[in-house]
């Protein structure tokens, strides 16, 4: 609903008409004389009035002759006028003498009613009215240019369309993803030539769900597939369906879909389905109306493409876990694709696109820092990219160097450092306990191989001890479980032995190997008191009604001896970090040593001091 410009016109002109013949009517009684009552009859007793007109308490006249007189009074002092017209008030009192006055005067008498002209009356009426039309036109249309469908508008899809010659992306544009890209041709394949399938009795899939961790690149293949389909693209996120008022999700999903029908073959992309695709149910966490309407509503129109409408839905969600059975069934989302974090070819090819268009230094190898980055998503090196980047910047240089990027990468991951005063005390403390951990990951064999130790302090941390796995874990076995254990409670034991102390500077390290001992027991079967049995504990849940309702599937013993086993290897760990670490006190020190010097101790720089030391038997106390 849009403002026609007729009607703006036409109330701009009534406001300036009215402006108009104010000023008209103020301008006639600017020539006025006002008189005094009592001066006004003085002037009528000596005959100077030749008619007057009343109206109300309001009376004007003419003069038979000008006078000249100050607007004033006579005494005022002010410029002297030539006057016609007169004007006066009556008093609230009855003159029973003014009206044989004027007639011995021979004054024409004459008297207005006090009533408003029918104009003047339907204009007071109707202004207001035509002033509310007016700005009720005006916010529709402001309310059109910002929510989109005008005032009434409430129900229109604000899907985001993507045409053809306005999707400039393919699967060419996309690194990695090979077996996704694999599994998406197909469906590249059937909007371009639906009959070549239909032909052997092939249907197209109505829907496609995309898994995978935040960052991996859900919506830029969903973008892809359009562009190399070649067919109009409608984005939404799942968010945008919810209003306050219910049901304007569901007409918000309708019209969406029936402008992907008319557009056909086309694909519509519903990101976040999660937020609008949860288990439908009430529990102690309550339900929601609106969502759930929208939800029903998403399922109607799935199940209402017919065999012959090439619509082809994708969603992407990081929770399919709370997403309802009956959105995720056969039917309604036929497949669904996991995408994983990249592999290490995947992630060199992923940072040689975004740094394409960035002047890089010679001794920048990216194979080299896609090896430093495992676990890191496509969005992660994207923002490794233009940290390094932004740090170059910084210090005026032409080129991005090897340095800025790891520079980058350790404020990824540990954040930026801090400008803390710490003393000199607890720097030696905070010393001998990354000290511990890079001792324990030297030695132990099967370990992740250490590539730095700092004592720098980023972030929430005051130090930090940096291992990088060789190759992309899939895999891992109770022998590097308990090592990683052993590591993490490595900078605990060196307190306990240097300090004959403990601080709160090992409650991450306690809390990462808790949980990993935990899971060993009750996830991995990894206890030979309780044998190969999994015991459900802290699994999430969508609602927290579902969480209280389900019950334990072990006993109160069972949990006891959880607990117990779970203490038992902690404390073995932690027995044979402190075992270690007595036993090669002297590297222990050197490593503190260098540490408190240069606050920062590459790889390298471990392998120095401890090839330094009589390191015949350290792969034999490893061993053991």
């Amino acid at each position: 609903m849009q403002t026609s410009p007729h009607w703006t016109r036409f109330i701009w002109f009534l406001l300036i008409g009215l402006l108009v013949a104010n000023a008209f009517r103020m301008f006639a009684t600017a020539d006025s004389l006002k008189l005094p009552y009592s001066e006004f009859k003085d002037k009528v007793s000596q005959g100077k009035v030749s008619e007057i007109t009343i109206k109300g308490d309001k009376l004007t006249g003419r003069f038979k002759e000008p006078v000249m007189q100050a607007s004033g009074g006579e005494d005022s002092g002010e410029k002297v006028a030539r006057f016609e017209h007169f004007e006066t008030v009556l008093p609230s009192f009855k003159d029973p003498g003014l009206i044989g006055l004027l007639d011995d005067n021979e004054v024409t008498i004459k008297a207005k009613s006090e009533e408003k002209s029918w104009l003047w009356t339907l204009l007071v009426s109707f202004l207001p009215w035509l002033l509310l039309i007016g700005f009720f036109l005006y916010t529709s249309k402001k309310f059109q240019e910002r929510a989109g469908g005008g005032l009434f508008g409430f129900g229109k899809s604000k899907a985001k369309v993507y045409t053809k010659a306005t999707i400039d992306i393919t699967y060419e544009d996309v690194a990695g993803l090979s077996n996704t890209k694999k599994e998406l041709q197909e469906v590249v394949e059937f909007l371009r030539n639906p009959s070549k399938y239909m032909a052997l009795g092939g249907q197209l899939p109505k829907g496609i769900l995309l898994v995978g961790p935040p960052g991996t690149g859900k919506t830029l293949m969903a973008r892809a597939t359009a562009g190399e389909a070649n067919v109009p693209f409608f984005s939404i996120s799942g968010s945008e369906f919810i209003e306050m008022f219910v049901g304007v999700g569901a007409s918000r999903v309708r019209d969406m879909f029936k402008n992907a029908k008319q557009e056909a073959p086309s694909i519509i992309f519903i990101d976040e389905l999660d937020s609008i695709g949860r288990v439908r149910g009430t529990g102690l966490g309550g339900g929601h109306d609106e969502r759930e309407q929208t939800l029903n509503q998403i399922l109607s129109e799935k199940d209402g493409f017919s065999p012959q409408e090439s619509v082809i839905v994708i969603a992407a969600t990081n929770r399919p876990d709370v997403l309802d059975p009956a959105l995720i069934r056969p039917g309604r989302f036929d497949r669904q694709i996991t995408i994983e974090l990249p592999q290490k070819k995947a992630r060199s090819e992923i940072l040689q696109i975004h740094a394409k268009n960035v002047p890089l230094g010679d001794d920048v190898d990216l194979e080299a820092i896609a090896d430093r980055t495992v676990g890191f998503s496509g969005a992660d090196l994207k923002n490794l990219v233009n940290e390094a980047a932004l740090l170059a910047a910084r210090k005026e240089k032409k080129r991005v160097e090897a340095e800025d990027f790891d520079q980058g990468r350790d404020k990824i991951l540990m954040g930026i450092e801090r400008e803390d005063m710490i003393s000199d005390e607890e720097k030696r403390i905070i010393a001998y306990h990354e000290a511990g951990h890079a001792l324990m990951a030297r030695l132990l064999p099967g370990a992740d191989p250490l590539q730095k130790v700092s004592i720098i302090p980023r972030g929430r941390s005051l130090g930090a001890t940096e291992q990088i796995p060789e190759e992309d874990r899939h895999n891992v076995s109770q022998h590097y479980l308990l090592n990683r254990m052993a590591i993490l409670l490595g900078g605990r034991a060196t307190e306990k032995i240097a300090f004959h102390d403990i601080t709160s500077g090992a409650g991450d390290d306690l809390k990462k190997a808790t949980e990993l001992a935990r899971r060993m027991v009750c996830q991995w079967g990894m206890s030979e008191k309780l044998g190969p049995v999994t015991f459900r504990q802290g699994e999430p849940h969508p609602f927290l009604g579902r969480e209280i309702a389900e019950q334990r599937d072990f006993s109160e013993e069972t949990a006891r001896i959880i607990d117990e086993e779970v203490r038992r290897i902690t404390g073995e760990m932690e027995s044979k970090a402190e075992d270690m670490v007595t036993s090669n006190r002297d590297a222990l020190d050197s490593i503190v040593k260098e540490l408190l010097d240069h606050e920062t101790l590459s790889k390298e720089d471990i392998d120095r001091l401890l090839a330094q030391d009589d390191d015949s038997s350290f792969e034999e106390q490893a061993s053991t």
